[in-house]
């Protein structure tokens, strides 16, 4: 495998910088696959799937608990027919050189599972204002379904990371890639393979990782997945690099034996997965944004029922300098059910 496994993680130690932030969960109910980021401009802005799979909208709030009551404009809508006309999901939003550019996963009218990863882009300060263009698909390399995009810079290059099936791929299986961006619509070079589903956790019902997503802290490149099927078992794994290793040779990178975030029938949460990071507006307390359903059994295909919730919590850090997410927190109040 392309990868080491991580040895097992030492005791925690908690911030002194003072009280953790305590969110008001769900955030935002009947969005899944958050993607969450602060901006210089003092807002957090929220992307997220609807449950219709047929539009991107963006959120903005300056405090993140205020996010599913923030400014809200949809901002694309799907095509009434061919590419990018079904199965619109998980779109980020990132500010790159000046310019805003949402990366999101689409399938055609005459195939909604046959996705592919495509870009917009926007000019404006706001980007709940200006024209976002569709820029096209972004090309991985090989012509196969693929989703869930991310993007981060370190040292002066930037990434995409990315799922696919890998090619020649004789089952329907799903993996985690990463590669180095020459522009914010194109990448440069072979993918680098680095997680595909390994096991038992990573294969209830689908062989799946997907939905990576980035933290860099304490010298360290921390790349959260998702792993199996999108209901209960859908669960976080992670795999690190040295923040100064070549981030592009499979070998820089080690994996987490067990998954590091899971169901929990303390707390009521099902299925956390998903997920993106934040901070409080000082920096000073990381944060993990994910989606989960309050309940555990799920009648016919998870992926039509729409009760997956925006949530969020403070990340703990161990003596090593690694995450320690815990489990799942409870609702701070009853999620509404009726869609949106």
């Amino acid at each position: 495998m392309p990868y080491r496994t991580l040895p097992v993680l030492a005791a925690l130690v908690f911030s002194t910088a003072g009280a953790a932030p305590v969110f008001d969960n769900p955030l935002v109910t009947q969005r899944a696959d958050p993607h969450v980021t602060l901006q210089a401009d003092g807002y957090y802005y929220l992307t997220a799937t609807a449950p219709e799979y047929d539009r991107i909208e963006v959120r903005r709030a300056r405090d993140l608990n205020g996010i599913g009551k923030g400014e809200s404009k949809v901002v694309w809508r799907k095509h009434a027919s061919g590419e990018m006309a079904a199965s619109i999901w998980a779109p980020e939003m990132h500010r790159i050189d000046g310019k805003w550019y949402i990366y999101f996963t689409a399938g055609r009218s005459d195939a909604p599972m046959d996705i592919r990863l495509y870009v917009l882009e926007n000019d404006a300060a706001n980007p709940l204002e200006g024209t976002w263009r569709e820029r096209g698909q972004l090309k991985t390399g090989w012509e196969m379904f693929a989703l869930d995009a991310t993007t981060f810079a370190l040292d002066g290059r930037r990434y995409l990371l990315w799922t696919q099936r890998p090619p020649k791929s004789d089952k329907h299986m799903t993996a985690v890639y990463i590669a180095e961006m020459d522009t914010p619509l194109s990448i440069k070079g072979p993918a680098t393979l680095l997680t595909t589903p390994e096991h038992p956790w990573e294969k209830v019902k689908f062989d799946v990782n997907e939905a990576p997503a980035v933290l860099v802290k304490n010298g360290r490149v921390f790349v959260t997945y998702s792993a199996s099927a999108t209901d209960a078992n859908y669960a976080l794994g992670m795999v690190t690099a040295d923040a100064r290793a070549n981030l592009l040779d499979a070998k820089s990178w080690t994996k987490s034996p067990k998954p590091v975030f899971a169901s929990s029938k303390a707390t009521g949460q099902y299925g956390p997965g998903h997920n993106s990071f934040t901070t409080t507006p000082d920096g000073k307390t990381d944060i993990l944004v994910y989606h989960a359903r309050g309940y555990e059994h799920i009648p016919g295909d998870s992926l039509h029922d729409p009760n997956r919730h925006t949530r969020a919590q403070a990340i703990a850090w161990r003596a090593d300098g690694t995450p320690d997410f815990g489990e799942p927190v409870a609702d701070k109040k009853a999620p509404a059910v009726a869609r949106q």
